[in-house]
């Protein structure tokens, strides 16, 4: 009896850590915001990124930051491609300087905006959704029409994801031969990619 339940308690656990970056959809096909995106692991912190040719630089960029739902990065890190059901989420925070007693650099400030990028075969594959400034908790599917979508199939490095801008990454897609060298070959010939 008691081996039983020591049974029904391990499977009870192992159902929770298998489904905690699961992939969940509200009302209207609408992604929920994992509770616990900012305990995944981290790749990567931007500042002031832009992919418009047109682009001019400001004088308050903002931070871009990205995290993967544990699960996706282990199978990354084994195949070197994302498995289905990969959740990144890019979390946009205003920056500042002057802060506190920061005389110079930029930090981290307000919550500007949250996105993710999905992969999910049960509905078509890589997907875009936005959450606003981060006080939605449901995000809105961005339409196949959005800019992203094509951006992302031209420049993205492995899997239409931006791998070439995440360093922990980037050398072991190099080394399972996933990597696609044409995104870097985008940025050294100068072309600046649409978004």
């Amino acid at each position: 009896m008691k081996k039983n339940i020591v049974v029904a308690m391990l499977i009870c656990s192992a159902l929770l850590i298998a489904t905690a970056g699961a992939v969940e959809y509200g009302r209207d096909a609408k992604l929920i915001l994992p509770k616990n995106y900012r305990e995944w692991v981290f790749l990567s912190s931007g500042i002031g990124m832009t992919y418009l040719a047109s682009s001019k630089p400001t004088t308050s960029p903002n931070f871009e930051n990205v995290f993967v739902n544990p699960e996706a990065y282990q199978a990354f890190g084994r195949t070197g491609t994302w498995p289905d059901k990969t959740i990144l989420i890019l979390e946009i925070r205003a920056s500042a300087v002057k802060v506190s007693i920061n005389k110079d650099g930029r930090v981290q400030t307000s919550l500007v905006a949250i996105e993710a990028h999905v992969k999910d075969t049960s509905h078509g594959g890589w997907a875009f959704y936005n959450f606003g400034n981060g006080g939605q908790q449901e995000g809105t599917l961005l339409p196949k029409s959005a800019d992203c979508y094509s951006c992302h199939q031209q420049n993205g490095a492995v899997d239409t994801t931006f791998v070439q801008f995440y360093p922990t990454l980037s050398d072991i897609a190099k080394a399972r031969g996933t990597f696609t060298e044409a995104s870097v070959e985008t940025k050294n010939s100068g072309a600046t990619p649409k978004r």
